[in-house]
């Protein structure tokens, strides 16, 4: 209800946190030298709330502070659906109110409180949309339960530019997921409305390279293609631990030179993840930590069940639907976040598949150890024992919450069994594979 030429997109749970935030968006809009086609400055996606190590990777570091840098230096950051102050003529075809057709009228004039009613009802009934270009050439792109990031894809294609502005302090500030459940369906969430941006007629490899500046292009493919790492992170978490208990070695001996290539791709990705992390992005070692762990569990979690969810719409199949993320927490909750404490709670499918991962890559160390004493055979299962025992490490968490913890947050029994059935039923077909 506003005929500014500039509008002002915030989520309903982020707050101003620094007063002078819009003179700091102005100052780009004015310059008189600036991009006639800047379409919408950028403030990173802050977070109110979060505890001390960040147990649920909630700030997104990657995504605010690092890649988002990145792509500032090609055609600009990407809308990140809030603290985005954006050109009124980006989203509206040129017209002061964003609609061209339809019922509600264009104001040039301010709007009088008597008519804000009326237009309010207009509004919310959404009837001007139908059999006009609202949400797929004014307005916000419709197709994607990611929409922000679409309609960024869009306007990018549309040779609009866009500039990421990062006071020291942080220009607004909103809540975030205080509880493990509430955080993987988020990214499931996310990453399933990414696969729909891929997989459209405008697809970001195909249309956006042809659109834009190609490095932006890739820049969006890389956004939208993240949950295919679901894929190698589920294979490295059970073949290797599988063909372990089996007795089957799958890699070099450390004598051999292939083992140096292992050593050097797993080194040279981490070194450059922490001094991403860490030193560019100014984070903490723990933090950095908590952040690959839960990188580890969204592969075997949000990123296949994203994917198993879009499939499924694809074909017209049931999906979980679109479930808004809770931001409000009770006081037991709260005690348990504050703490540091991973809280499971509930009985969700997406704990299954890390906790039988927990469970195999668990029996996996064991066993490898087992031979290596009994055996002597160190050389040929260095490198399966050290995955194992690397992801042994990082779910410790969640050994914890399954036989350790005693609160409500702990793992539910049902989870627990199921992973442990499913774990032997893995090993069972494994045998059967392995010695046929």
């Amino acid at each position: 209800m506003t005929n500014g030429d500039i509008v002002l997109i915030l989520d309903c749970d982020m707050y101003s946190n620094y007063p002078e935030t819009p003179l700091l968006a102005l100052c780009y809009f004015m310059d008189p030298n600036a991009d006639p086609k800047l379409g919408f400055v950028q403030f990173p996606q802050r977070f109110d709330g979060i505890n001390k190590n960040d147990i649920y990777a909630s700030e997104l570091m990657p995504e605010t502070r690092i890649l988002s840098l990145g792509m500032d230096g090609l055609l600009g950051a990407v809308f990140m659906g809030t603290g985005g102050f954006l050109k009124r003529d980006v989203i509206s075809d040129n017209s002061p109110c964003g609609v061209t057709t339809g019922s509600i009228q264009t104001k040039s004039n301010v709007i009088k409180s008597k008519d804000v009613l009326v237009l309010a009802h207009e509004v919310a009934s959404c009837n001007y949309e139908d059999h006009t270009k609202w949400g797929s050439q004014i307005g916000f792109r419709y197709g994607t339960i990611t929409e922000d990031v679409y309609t960024s894809f869009r306007l990018h294609c549309e040779g609009w530019k866009s500039v990421l502005c990062n006071p020291n302090r942080a220009a607004f500030l909103g809540g975030s997921p205080s509880n493990f459940n509430d955080g993987l369906t988020q990214i499931k969430r996310w990453y399933m409305g990414f696969l729909e941006i891929f997989f459209n007629k405008y697809c970001p490899l195909i249309y956006g390279v042809r659109s834009m500046n190609p490095l932006q292009a890739l820049c969006y493919t890389h956004y939208t293609l993240r949950s295919f790492w679901s894929i190698p992170i589920i294979i490295y978490a059970f073949l290797p631990q599988v063909s372990l208990i089996n007795s089957v070695p799958i890699f070099t001996k450390v004598s051999e030179y292939g083992f140096f290539l292992y050593v050097f791709l797993f080194l040279g990705a981490y070194i450059k993840d922490f001094l991403d992390f860490v030193v560019f992005a100014g984070g903490s070692t723990i933090r950095w930590w908590n952040h690959q762990r839960m990188w580890l569990i969204w592969g075997l979690s949000s990123y296949p069940f994203a994917l198993l969810e879009w499939s499924l719409k694809c074909f017209g199949l049931s999906t979980f639907g679109f479930n808004v993320t809770s931001k409000v927490v009770d006081e037991e909750q709260n005690r348990l976040y504050e703490q540091g404490v991973v809280e499971f709670g509930v009985e969700s499918v997406l704990f299954l598949p890390i906790s039988v991962a927990s469970v195999v890559n668990l029996w996996a160390f064991v066993k490898g150890i087992m031979d290596v004493l009994i055996y002597g055979r160190l050389e040929e299962f260095f490198v399966q024992i050290f995955i194992s025992g690397f992801v042994v490490v990082n779910s410790w968490v969640i050994y914890e919450g399954m036989v350790l913890r005693k609160d409500r947050g702990k793992m539910p029994l049902k989870i627990t069994l199921a992973s442990i059935a499913t774990a032997m039923a893995i090993y069972l077909l494994s045998t059967l594979v392995m010695f046929p």
